[in-house]
């Protein structure tokens, strides 16, 4: 299995869709905003392509653990996800925004088979002695994309104008098609075993991830943390108008992040068992606390006085850089997070519902993150700091959730069981 196909092959068709995936989202924005004029349209557009990805999830994951070529199936899925954002694009203007909002949706619901969708087939590519290595190598396509999808965006609609974006983002998303396509086959349906229904299957991946402690809490953190970083991501453009003299500039702080992230999950992955998956998630959720918090204090107005600029001299800092310092201690948090859940899963997730666990987590993730920017905004164009203490506040309750879903899931089963008695 693993002759035929290298995690190479892999590592190169996950980036390849995952930076597709991350570039769409700012070129279908910035393709909005030119072709419109009009930023509620751009920012609608943005959430409807994402905020479906909470349906979509579960029920493309259910059909790739049932599929004997998941990667036939997956193939199947990047190719209409750049399909639908070509629509989209030939949408904006003429037709009414409705329509075109509705198709973002639609094509929204593909979106967790660039993420989770790729990440469950792990398993099939290399040993299991290798897993874990190959799995932090896998969590740091996320970053390599996080880093190159926004910035290639930005550049090619400089260059080439905001339209020529999204078609960019189509075709990168494309080019992992080969990759997908020549996945490893799953192994054949052991006889005597019953086949399932799809409501089954939902239902039996909800129970897992609800019913084992370590997943579900890995889940929960995960989740929380994410809407964490929404609300950090609310507050970007104001970080770069007040600290580093530009809403744009705020960009740079992203992409700080994302090397920072990268470089973390590497050390990870060239030692993947230094530290246990399940300490690296709620730790990483309080050093993303620790990030918010720092921020907080570098947004503090220089004329203000007071500790907080007090303290930035005193250390030789100015605002901006304890700012930077600030995203790029949030990456640290971040990277090696995303990888100890993806170690999580591949331990925790049955074979047959593995795809299933993955993009559903995926879903939620993805709708952590939304809401979380959401409801962020207003808080930020309010007060700034009162949203980065917000950020700090949510990624705390993250890592203490960590501590209280066992006793959650010990209660709900002692429940069941003392209904079954009764």
């Amino acid at each position: 299995m693993t002759k035929r196909y290298s995690l190479r092959l892999y590592l190169a068709g996950a980036v390849a869709a995952r930076a597709g995936d991350e570039m769409s989202g700012t070129a279908l924005m910035l393709a909005a905003f030119a072709l419109t004029g009009s930023t509620i349209e751009a920012s609608s557009l943005l959430a409807g392509v994402t905020i479906s990805a909470a349906v979509g999830g579960p029920v493309l994951g259910a059909l790739l653990d049932r599929a004997r070529r998941p990667g036939r199936l997956l193939s199947m899925a990047l190719v209409l996800y750049a399909v639908g954002l070509g629509v989209i694009l030939v949408g904006l203007g003429p037709l009414p925004f409705g329509v075109t909002l509705s198709i973002a949706v639609v094509a929204g619901l593909l979106g967790p088979a660039l993420s989770g969708g790729w990440t469950a087939q792990l398993p099939r590519v290399v040993r299991e002695d290798r897993l874990p290595r190959a799995n932090a190598l896998d969590a740091m396509t996320f970053g390599v994309a996080g880093l190159a999808g926004p910035a290639l965006a930005g550049g090619v609609a400089e260059t080439l104008g905001a339209p020529a974006a999204v078609v960019v983002s189509a075709a990168l998303t494309g080019s992992a098609l080969p990759a997908a396509w020549m996945l490893p086959a799953r192994p054949g349906r052991v006889r005597g075993v019953r086949p399932t229904s799809v409501a089954g299957d939902l239902a039996a991946g909800l129970r897992v991830l609800v019913n084992r402690p370590s997943l579900a809490r890995a889940t929960l953190t995960s989740v929380l943390s994410c809407a964490g970083q929404g609300v950090f991501m609310a507050c970007v453009p104001l970080l770069g108008e007040r600290v580093l003299g530009g809403a744009g500039r705020g960009a740079l702080l992203l992409s700080c992040t994302a090397v920072s992230a990268l470089l973390a999950t590497a050390v990870l992955a060239r030692f993947p068992r230094l530290i246990a998956p399940d300490t690296v998630i709620w730790a990483g959720a309080l050093v993303q606390a620790a990030a918010s918090a720092l921020a907080v204090w570098a947004s503090w107005p220089s004329w203000a006085g007071g500790a907080a600029s007090g303290w930035a001299g005193w250390a030789g800092w100015g605002q901006p850089t304890v700012l930077v310092v600030a995203v790029l201690i949030a990456g640290v948090g971040e990277g090696p997070q995303l990888a100890a859940l993806f170690a999580i899963r591949h331990r925790e997730a049955p074979e047959r519902l593995r795809a299933q666990i993955f993009t559903t987590g995926a879903s939620l993730k993805i709708t952590g993150f939304a809401l979380g920017a959401a409801v962020a905004g207003p808080i930020a164009s309010w007060s700034l700091r009162g949203a980065l203490v917000s950020a700090a506040g949510v990624a705390v309750v993250a890592a203490l959730s960590f501590f209280a879903v066992p006793s959650a899931v010990a209660a709900a089963d002692s429940s069941e069981e003392r209904a079954m008695a009764g």
